[in-house]
């Protein structure tokens, strides 16, 4: 497993580079991933402007700030994603910004379909589904949790329209980036670092 670690680290960007990345292949009229379609690609624009807004929107609650700066290890939190992903647009904004706000963490981010080894280790119910996210201690490289790929409440509001209507369509796509909208982002925040607090709790000799 380290072995897999190691290689999708060396393929990993920061944040800045993933969204110029991200950004150049949308002027080519293209979207990330092995596939390619116009639907892709205007979802991936979407997704553009969405974290553009939350990049300048997003607030950190005080509570998960005086966790971070509590932070005694040090992490890598390497995410899965895609361009395209609408829940990756709503989440990794939020992700930079805790990352940001401690030196104890190094964000690193790669692309799903060119991390297949990688994804296959963290799947959904036997999905690939993203953004996950995973803990890993960076000096020995040992993955200590994952999260992921939505908040709980969004999973929930998911989940409830799929049993209902058995399917996943655009008015169930809507609803989640209403509550989204709502949620703005504390339970993303909240759950990632009471896994991370959890880590370190587990250290404690």
């Amino acid at each position: 497993m380290k072995e897999i670690i190691k290689k999708s680290l060396e393929k990993s960007f920061s944040y800045t580079t993933y969204r110029n990345l991200v950004s150049v292949l949308l002027s080519q009229g293209k979207a990330t991933g092995n596939n390619q379609s116009e639907v892709l690609t205007h979802y991936s624009e979407i997704n553009e402007v969405r974290m553009n807004r939350l990049d300048k929107t997003i607030i950190i609650t005080d509570e998960v700030k005086a966790k971070l700066s509590g932070l005694q290890s040090s992490y890598i939190w390497l995410v899965i994603s895609e361009g395209w992903c609408g829940d990756a647009a709503q989440i990794l904004p939020i992700i930079n910004k805790m990352a940001e706000l401690s030196q104890k963490i190094d964000l690193r981010i790669v692309f799903r379909d060119e991390n297949e080894q990688l994804m296959n280790q963290f799947l959904t119910n036997g999905g690939k589904a993203i953004p996950k996210l995973i803990i890993i201690e960076e000096e020995t490289l040992e993955i200590l949790d994952h999260w992921g790929p939505r908040p709980e409440g969004a999973s929930k509001l998911i989940s409830c329209y799929k049993a209902t209507y058995g399917i996943v369509d655009e008015i169930a796509k809507t609803e989640l980036q209403k509550w989204y909208l709502h949620d703005k982002g504390v339970s993303t925040q909240k759950e990632i670092i009471e896994k991370t607090k959890e880590i370190e709790l587990k250290n404690v000799v």
